[in-house]
């Protein structure tokens, strides 16, 4: 009996490319989703908000009109070319328009730029029009909010990320801070507290105060959602959108997607080679 041949056959490795062109090449063919943990319907009514959504809602321009993406960062590519698609009150808010907003004053309500950090200009230029009830929400709005303590609405600035001196001098060291002190504070309104991206530390010890409705749409606590459950505020969280342009980047560099720890099935990802991102129909 003839014993078989061994024929050796090198593993064929990719062209070695620059950096710069992998880079681009990632840029170019980079997809974006939604975890998988994001379960059920989705709210495109939400969604349409999410600027870390763009690829996606450009996939499904059919369930999303363009006058609903007025107060998306993301879309003002979109709006440019459609303005009789504005809707100029959520125009007002979104922080990538404000040459759209400059060139158009007659058309928007100035209170209603109050919370837009990028117009900031027009609202010390325009104190008179200026919602005090919205400004605190303003996390480049500081010193006008400090100069004018007895016009605002002092609840609201536990949804302002940069309103450090309610906490305190550094509030990037939770842990130096009496948490009871701020709790029984006149002026701690707790909801608002869950919607703010740099009080993670306080709803981690006491999660008891948590409004699950405002923590939906905070990406710093994109951990607790994923583990505790979410409300449908999660639409609007940039955190929920995963990429694929690391593995596109490894199976550039390394000829195939590399091993990603605990669970992962190499033999599966390898073979993955002419459909690198799994089409789980979720958008159909």
């Amino acid at each position: 009996m003839r014993s078989k041949r061994l024929v050796y056959r090198p593993k064929l490795r990719p062209p070695e490319l620059p950096s710069c062109i992998v880079n681009i090449i990632a840029d170019y063919a980079e997809e974006k989703r939604l975890f998988r943990w994001i379960n059920g319907k989705i709210y495109w009514s939400l969604l349409r908000e999410n600027p870390a959504a763009i690829s996606i809602l450009e996939a499904n321009l059919g369930k999303v009109d363009l006058d609903c993406l007025s107060s998306n960062a993301a879309a003002v590519f979109l709006l440019e070319n459609n303005t009789g698609k504005i809707y100029w009150d959520e125009l007002s808010l979104n922080p990538s328009a404000v040459y759209l907003l400059e060139k158009n004053l007659g058309k928007i309500y100035p209170r209603g730029l109050s919370p837009n950090p990028s117009v900031i200009h027009l609202l010390r230029d325009n104190l008179n029009e200026i919602d005090w009830h919205y400004l605190p929400e303003n996390p480049a709005a500081i010193s006008l909010l400090e100069a004018n303590m007895d016009k605002i609405y002092q609840y609201s600035l536990f949804r302002n990320p940069a309103a450090t001196y309610r906490f305190g001098d550094n509030l990037s060291d939770m842990r130096q801070i009496d948490i009871q002190i701020i709790l029984d504070d006149m002026y701690v309104d707790l909801d608002y507290l869950s919607s703010n991206t740099v009080a993670v530390y306080i709803l981690e010890i006491v999660p008891d105060i948590i409004y699950w409705s405002n923590l939906s749409s905070n990406p710093s606590m994109i951990h607790l959602l994923r583990d505790n459950g979410y409300e449908e505020g999660i639409f609007t969280n940039p955190a929920i959108i995963q990429s694929n342009k690391h593995e596109i980047y490894n199976l550039l560099v390394y000829g195939h997607v590399k091993n990603r720890g605990k669970g992962y099935k190499s033999n599966k990802t390898r073979n993955r080679h002419s459909k690198i991102w799994q089409n789980t129909g979720k958008y159909k």
